[in-house]
């Protein structure tokens, strides 16, 4: 597999190049379903997917297939919409993911804010009931294990979210990008990078 980076702007889509020895080796050789359903092969996609992360956000993807060998002209016309289908598919069960580390958000939220209410509370009745040198260890242990329990809901709220969210914004533009197959031939343009 090779890739080149070329210079993009905002008029003309960010390429990336994969070059191949036959089209099959883009889709995943155990998948038995049809062309058009069928999975992309692991490591193409995660190729695609970490060139696709290097560009600008508001930059359309095409992604030039290189091939050595001809590819079969049925499988060649919908390749494309293989691709866009996959990529489509991804973009779903990512947003679903992202839809449900809401639901948990929210649901750890409201479980972390009782259980803080009820921790505070506990460490006033400690300030009125327990006496000698368990009075602090207790009255600290409850405010700290409150807030404790509000650990997960801050880290899904200040850091978990976006990058899920990043990360379904891309799967939604490679559902939309133009897939071009050359074969025949090299791509002297490109710069080496891995091969499968």
């Amino acid at each position: 597999m090779l890739a080149a980076r070329p210079m993009t702007n905002a008029h003309h889509p960010a390429r990336i190049h994969l070059k191949l020895r036959e089209l099959a080796q883009l889709f995943n050789s155990m998948d038995p379903s049809p062309f058009l359903d069928r999975d992309l092969d692991h490591d193409a996609e995660e190729f695609i997917v970490s060139w696709a992360r290097e560009f600008p956000r508001d930059q359309n993807f095409e992604l030039v297939v290189h091939l050595t060998t001809p590819p079969e002209s049925d499988k060649a016309a919908n390749t494309e919409h293989a691709v866009r289908h996959y990529f489509a598919n991804r973009a779903e069960i990512k947003l679903r993911e992202f839809r449900l580390l809401l639901r948990r958000g929210h649901a750890s939220l409201i479980i972390g804010l009782v259980f803080l209410a009820t921790c505070l509370f506990l460490s006033g009745l400690a300030e009125q009931f327990v006496y000698g040198p368990f009075k602090d260890i207790t009255r600290e242990g409850l405010i700290i294990a409150g807030w404790v329990a509000m650990w997960r809901p801050l880290e899904i709220y200040l850091y978990d979210w976006w990058p899920m969210r990043a990360e379904w914004r891309i799967l939604q533009r490679l559902a939309h990008m133009k897939v071009r197959l050359q074969s025949g031939h090299t791509a002297p343009e490109l710069s080496p990078g891995a091969e499968i």
